[in-house]
C-alpha cells in the first residue's frame, strides 16, 4: 500500500532524471501536453526562462511541471509574462490533487519573484484541461497562441 505524504517539488538532477522521463499522462491527454523529454530539451535551450521541476510524493515521482519566467510574450518587449508552461501528472496519479498542488507551487514561486500574474495556455476541447484551470480561478484572456487558449490567474 502506498502512503501519500505532502507533495513537494524537486529540481531535475541526474539522480531523478529517469523518474522524470517515466512520467506519462493518459493516452487521451497526449495531444494536450508534450512528453517530459521534450520539455527538458526546451529547458536546456532556454536557460533562465524555463523552470522544470519533478513533483514528488514521498519517494514516488507523480508528475512534472515546467514554468516559464519573464518571457517576451509578443517578441517586441510589450508584454513580459511568467506562468505554467507544462504540467504532466502521471496517469495513475491523476485525481489526487497533484495538479492543483503544482499550480499552487508555481503561483508561490512567481509571487516570491514579485510576479503579479500566472499565465497558462491550453488546448481547447472536451478532453483538454480547460475546466481544471477555470476551476482553479484562471480567466480566459481572449488571446490564442498556436490555437491554444490563454488563461491568467491574478496573484495579488
Amino acid at each position: 500500500m502506498t502512503t501519500c505524504t505532502a507533495p513537494r517539488l524537486e529540481e531535475i538532477t541526474a539522480g531523478n532524471l529517469k523518474a522524470a522521463l517515466g512520467i506519462r499522462v493518459r493516452p487521451d491527454q497526449e495531444f494536450a501536453v508534450e512528453p517530459v523529454a521534450d520539455s527538458l530539451a526546451e529547458a536546456y535551450v532556454h536557460p533562465g526562462k524555463a523552470w522544470p521541476r519533478l513533483i514528488m510524493d514521498g519517494d514516488r515521482a507523480v508528475g512534472f511541471l515546467m514554468a516559464f519566467l519573464d518571457v517576451d510574450w509578443h517578441d517586441d518587449g510589450s508584454s513580459i509574462r511568467s506562468g505554467l508552461w507544462r504540467l504532466n501528472i502521471a496517469s495513475e496519479e491523476q485525481g489526487k490533487g497533484y495538479g492543483r498542488f503544482a499550480v499552487q507551487a508555481v503561483a508561490e514561486e512567481l509571487r516570491r519573484r514579485g510576479t503579479k500574474e500566472l499565465h497558462v495556455t491550453w488546448h481547447p476541447g472536451n478532453k483538454g484541461p480547460e475546466n481544471f484551470y477555470l476551476t482553479l480561478g484562471f480567466h480566459k484572456t481572449g488571446e490564442k497562441v498556436e490555437n491554444e487558449t490563454v488563461g491568467v490567474l491574478h496573484l495579488t
